[in-house]
Order: C-alpha cells, then sequence, then structure tokens
C-alpha cells in the first residue's frame, strides 16, 4: 500500500505498489481454497486496484466489489479497472474500515489486504464489526498482511518494519495473531485458520459464526 507511484499510459490515474507483483499470486492461491465459488467478494482497503484487478481476472465467477476511504486510491482502482474491462470488477466504493455506517449490502467473503499494521487499532475493530454485519453464516472474512506471534520472536525484518511504522505513527504498528483472533470473536467471527506465506506475512481466516 505503500511507496506506490502513477504509471505512463492511457490510465494516467493508475498507481503501482511494488509488493503487489510479488504477493498477489501466492495471496490467490490461498483465496482459489477458502472463497466460495461465486458471489460478491467486498475488498477492504484497495489501496491501488491491482489486486482487485488481478483477482477478479483470474476468479471470474466472482464479483469483486473494491473499497477505499482515500479519493486518490479511488481514483487508481477506477483506472485499473478500466484497463481491465471486466465486467465482475465493480466500480470502488467509499468505505472507511472504522466507520460505524458501512453501506448496506450481503456479501459473500470480505478480504483485507495490509490495512490492520498501517491504521489505529479502530480500524481493525470497525473491519471485525462491519465483515460481522455484511456476512451470513459460515462466510469468510480473509487477512492478509505481517503479525506478532506470541509464541515466536518477530523476525528480523518485520522487527525493523514495526519499528519504521511506530516511528511514523504511534498508532501503526504489527498487531498481534491472537488480539486479532479475540477481536474478532467478539464481533462472532470465529478462527478458522491459518496460512504461512513468503516474505514472513500470514494469512488469516475467519468465518462468521
Amino acid at each position: 500500500m505503500t511507496n506506490d507511484a502513477p504509471l505512463d499510459g492511457p490510465f494516467d490515474d493508475r498507481r503501482q505498489a511494488p509488493a503487489v507483483a510479488r504477493n498477489r499470486d501466492p495471496i490467490l492461491t490461498v483465496l482459489r481454497e477458502v472463497l466460495p465459488l461465486s458471489g460478491r467478494v467486498l475488498e477492504i482497503a484497495s489501496g491501488t486496484g491491482e489486486h482487485a484487478a488481478h483477482f477478479a481476472a483470474a476468479l471470474r465467477d466472482l464479483v469483486w466489489q473494491p473499497s477505499d476511504p482515500d479519493p486518490d486510491a479511488r481514483s487508481s482502482i477506477a483506472a485499473w479497472r478500466a484497463g481491465a474491462g471486466l465486467s465482475n470488477l465493480l466500480e470502488p466504493i467509499a468505505l472507511d474500515a472504522a466507520a460505524p455506517d458501512w453501506p448496506a449490502m450481503r456479501v459473500e467473503a470480505v478480504l483485507c489486504i495490509n490495512m490492520i499494521h498501517i491504521s489505529a487499532w479502530s480500524a481493525t475493530e470497525g473491519l471485525m464489526a462491519g465483515a460481522a454485519n455484511v456476512l451470513d453464516s459460515g462466510r469468510p472474512l480473509v487477512l492478509y498482511g505481517p503479525y506478532r506471534r506470541h509464541d515466536r520472536p518477530l523476525e528480523p525484518s518485520n522487527a525493523a518494519f514495526d519499528e519504521d511504522l511506530r516511528h511514523r505513527n504511534p498508532e501503526w504498528g504489527l498487531r498481534s495473531v491472537e488480539s486479532v483472533r479475540a477481536c474478532a470473536l467478539d464481533y462472532g467471527l470465529a478462527f478458522d485458520q491459518l496460512v504461512e506465506m513468503p516474505a514472513n506475512n500470514l494469512m488469516l481466516v475467519f468465518r462468521k459464526r
């Protein structure tokens, strides 16, 4: 989500995050296993929009609903959508995970990539509350990013990243898996599985009770 830059070409509002090219296919492999075969996926904090375009192209039976609270991010998402030309990739909507008034909708899955560590804890609480409201029983909330774990030391690269985040904003930083699991459970989202990912990242899957 950080260090994104505009691309040259016919879709000038497209922005590019270098990490997307490295993580999109490992993420997609897990999504093929945990997402339903059809229905609507709400992506929270879609950022540049690259993930949305990539996943919508690969999972054509799912309808992808990107969202972001930032107007510049939504412009980038819309530009990637225009370039992709996919009927199952919808226009981005304005949605702040921390807000109590998410748009009224029902979706078959919620996905959030690299947001929890670069936002205040209230955004995580809002994400859990909002996901619980838009999902039916058994449907997944899928998270991706770097996390702490109580039973092992933080990897050196993640420790340096965490220090940088906290220097930039004291409310940011890597959250523990255990804290995220407890928060999810408070809102009726049961922990389903943890998947180890490249570059010391994790995917956490929860399901609505």
